[in-house]
């Protein structure tokens, strides 16, 4: 029953992370920089200690009372992983939610994977996994097996990506995706995948300040709420510097006040994505909780955003006027990556 409850919470987490963008796209007359961090304030400054506040009592005096290198660890992660979600988004602006998601997040389960081996290698922990092991045992090169298989699934999906640029012309093309351009989403959605794993690992860097809320008494089932506050700060620092500066390069600081735009819409419609994106999260956590299993989580969490992006894809018909053949191939690159993050998810399950 625990599993089944886990299994749930993540996909109601995948729903929404893989659904975010969604609002975003009703927002009229702003700059994209605008409408992302109006939402960021949401995701990453209000929601996330309101949340702890709910159903963690006290989380700030969890916070005052963790040592300085378990914060500094965490925020830092954060600050990585707002990299990585800040080219997320300009990722799904250039690619779309289809193939944008399947690049992004394919290389999200690559490196969240591979990565913390790679680091507990060189700064060995008791209980954590090496990249030795992932080569010497069963368990290990089945997770070697699914991140190669994750890898030729990006390839194929940046092969549909290639095939509907030569297919569409422009003008379809910006029906489709408004903003679209191959070259310029796959280099960002590239690195948006290697940098957005950090969250992972920040989640993991912040462990004690989830153990001390157990530790406390408090419910376990959110005890990785109180970590979220201290990671996406790192994240809202990021996000909110860059933004700013396109805000001054591009003259945009206006739309926040622009009486033109439906401004009272835009507002409503950013805060609902950045509170949707941060569901993501809540019910990850959740998740995780009930599996005990942080990298099978991260799997099981990624494979249902690429399902529900996906899904958003058609509904929005990003592949509408595309060859059958372009559409068999990004089927295929989807259903690739699919396997692959189960294949992993596997792997991690057999330790």
């Amino acid at each position: 029953m625990q599993i089944i409850l886990g299994v749930v919470f993540h996909f109601i987490g995948g729903f929404a992370s893989g659904s975010f963008y969604v609002p975003f796209s009703k927002v009229k007359g702003w700059s994209w920089e605008s409408y992302w961090i109006i939402g960021g304030l949401f995701s990453w400054l209000i929601v996330p200690p309101l949340a702890a506040w709910l159903t963690l009592p006290g989380f700030s005096e969890i916070i005052q009372a963790t040592s300085y290198s378990t914060l500094r660890f965490t925020f830092l992660f954060g600050v990585l992983w707002g990299i990585g979600g800040l080219t997320y988004g300009l990722g799904v602006r250039y690619l779309g939610m289809s193939l944008g998601n399947s690049v992004v997040l394919g290389f999200c389960s690559a490196f969240g994977a591979l990565v913390p081996s790679i680091y507990y290698h060189f700064s060995p922990s008791e209980g954590k996994t090496t990249i030795q092991e992932l080569f010497t045992t069963t368990w290990g090169r089945v997770v070697l097996a699914g991140v190669a298989l994750c890898l030729f699934g990006i390839y194929i999906c940046g092969k549909a990506g290639l095939l509907k640029e030569r297919e569409l012309s422009e003008a379809d093309k910006k029906k489709s995706v408004t903003e679209f351009s191959l070259t310029k989403g796959l280099v960002v959605a590239v690195s948006s995948g290697i940098l957005s794993s950090c969250f992972n690992f920040g989640i993991e860097a912040g462990k004690p300040m989830a153990e001390t809320a157990v530790a406390s008494g408090l419910n376990p089932l959110f005890q990785n709420n109180v970590t979220y506050v201290v990671l996406l700060w790192g994240g809202l620092l990021t996000n909110l510097v860059w933004s700013l500066i396109l805000n001054l390069r591009n003259h945009s600081f206006g739309d926040y006040a622009n009486s033109s735009t439906p401004i009272v819409r835009n507002y409503l419609y950013s805060a609902a994505a950045g509170t949707t994106w941060f569901l993501q999260f809540f019910f990850y956590g959740m998740g995780e909780s009930k599996l005990g299993n942080g990298a099978s989580s991260w799997i099981l969490h990624m494979a249902f955003i690429i399902l529900v992006a996906n899904g958003w894809g058609i509904a929005l018909k990003e592949w509408k006027g595309v060859s059958k053949k372009t559409r068999l191939t990004i089927g295929m690159g989807i259903t690739t990556i699919i396997l692959s993050v189960l294949l992993v998810g596997y792997g991690n399950s057999i330790k």
